[in-house]
């Protein structure tokens, strides 16, 4: 059962503040949308090209859009993005020579976000002490931690949807920007961020 709360909330104030320090003076050709923060940049043909792939490896991933329903499931979503983290860790490795480039960046956010989850998903693990629940053979997660972790995913999954848009911006690629994944389009839902410190001109 999902209930549209939010459980936990992504840290990302130094990957974006970052961002927002390099470029916000940047002119560039593409503009890319991220929490609190947009920006405009110049991709390499090489950033253009690993976009590319990556959208075409990780847009149809089930776990970015299945609805699980047991405990059998999430045991599966939670192998699946493991997996994606180590396809994006292989990108990070290739885009070594542009680690201050617009899609490196991205990858980080995107990496990011899946390491906190998992973060928060280890807090929610039940003991493995814990004797077999009594009525349920599949359902070895108590109902309340099922619900925490639908919720997590929820969000999760609106920030990868949302960070692959943008990849496909970079990429050149004619897909919606808002967000690769039908269910998880639109503006980024900020209420999941920590808030980016304001940032004060400095004195000229």
């Amino acid at each position: 059962m999902r209930t549209g709360k939010i459980p936990f909330r992504f840290d990302m104030t130094e990957v974006l503040g970052r961002a927002r320090q390099r470029y916000t003076k940047h002119v560039g050709g593409v503009t890319l949308n991220l929490p609190f923060v947009s920006i405009a940049v110049n991709p390499k043909d090489k950033e253009r090209q690993v976009a590319r792939e990556l959208v075409i490896r990780l847009a149809d991933r089930r776990v970015l859009s299945a609805w699980e329903c047991c405990d059998g499931c999430i045991d599966n979503a939670l192998i699946s993005l493991r997996e994606i983290r180590g396809i994006l860790v292989d990108k990070q490795v290739e885009l070594a020579d542009l680690q201050d480039g617009s899609l490196y960046l991205l990858v980080d956010v995107m990496a990011l976000g899946i390491r906190q989850f998992l973060t928060y998903e280890e807090l929610l693990n039940r003991s493995d002490d814990a004797p077999p629940h009594p009525r349920f053979g599949e359902f070895y997660r108590p109902p309340d931690i099922r619900e925490a972790y639908f919720d997590a995913l929820e969000v999760l999954r609106a920030h990868l949807s949302r960070c692959l848009g943008q990849v496909a911006a970079i990429g050149s690629m004619d897909l919606p920007q808002d967000g690769l994944v039908k269910n998880y389009q639109g503006g980024w839902q900020i209420e999941a961020y920590e808030a980016l410190p304001i940032e004060h001109d400095k004195p000229s």
